[in-house]
């Protein structure tokens, strides 16, 4: 398997040095963001192409464009300039989250979202990468409904999954999509009183021992099955982004992860 870093795993870590942290720990490969950090606001393009030569990282994506399936608004604008921006900037793809305030999205929005923003994708070269969110208030919560709106919009050409292990364990699904799929995050939650509808982003920590996302078995299951893509950390807690050696830190979940796997 091989390891990935999300810029949100030590966000405030300036992105060369992220870079840098990221070779140490041997991954050649990074996400950057236009949240947390906001490297699209921060770093112009050509910049972040040239750091991330410098350092000898290649970026994987951009976090992310949403709610990609509601394609009304100042999206399309939105989504035009992040794929402008990711192409210029050497990254292979964009993150497209779906809207998850608790409202529903039909599949036929989500079908036409796709065909528009398919030509986008197509003249830069890039990958679009949908990832359900398991959130019970999220409008897509599996991989099932995500391959049958690409399916009808006929856009496996520009379109693969993001297997998020703590979005496929708030989701209940169980099956995997190794040959759709071209990423994965991986993140741990520990607290032990917490129920699995109350998880947040918040609790989302660095995979150890005290895991129960199941990161462990669906490492597994997606390496025995065929994907041999990136696994990418990305840690939402404030606790990580606070830790004062975060390369310490994501080396010893890095081994962890690599000796039970």
């Amino acid at each position: 398997m091989r390891f990935a870093m999300n810029h949100i795993a030590a966000p405030k870590v300036a992105l060369p040095d992220f870079f840098a942290l990221a070779r140490r720990l041997g991954a050649t490969e990074v996400e950057i963001r236009n949240d947390l950090p906001d490297v699209m606001a921060a770093w112009k393009a050509a910049d972040v192409r040239a750091a991330a030569a410098d350092a000898g990282v290649a970026i994987l994506s951009i976090n992310a464009l949403y709610p990609f399936n509601v394609w009304k608004g100042d999206l399309p604008a939105r989504a035009a300039r992040m794929a402008d921006y990711a192409a210029e900037a050497g990254a292979r793809a964009l993150v497209m989250c779906p809207l998850n305030e608790g409202r529903a999205v039909g599949h036929s929005e989500v079908v036409a979202a796709l065909e528009s923003m398919a030509p986008m994708l197509r003249a830069r070269g890039l990958l679009g990468l949908v990832e359900p969110l398991g959130f019970p208030v999220s409008s897509m919560r599996t991989k099932r409904e995500a391959i049958a709106a690409i399916e009808e919009a006929a856009g496996w050409d520009v379109y693969r999954l993001l297997h998020d292990t703590f979005h496929h364990h708030l989701s209940g699904e169980t099956e995997f999509y190794p040959r759709r799929t071209a990423l994965v995050h991986i993140s741990g939650v520990t607290d032990p009183a917490l129920a699995v509808a109350d998880m947040l982003d918040a609790h989302r920590v660095l995979v150890d021992a005290k895991d129960r996302l199941g990161n462990i078995a669906q490492i597994r299951a997606l390496l025995a099955a065929g994907y041999d893509g990136p696994f990418s950390f990305e840690p939402f807690a404030a606790e990580v982004h606070h830790l004062p050696d975060p390369e310490a830190a994501l080396r010893a979940s890095m081994d962890y992860v690599a000796a039970h796997a």
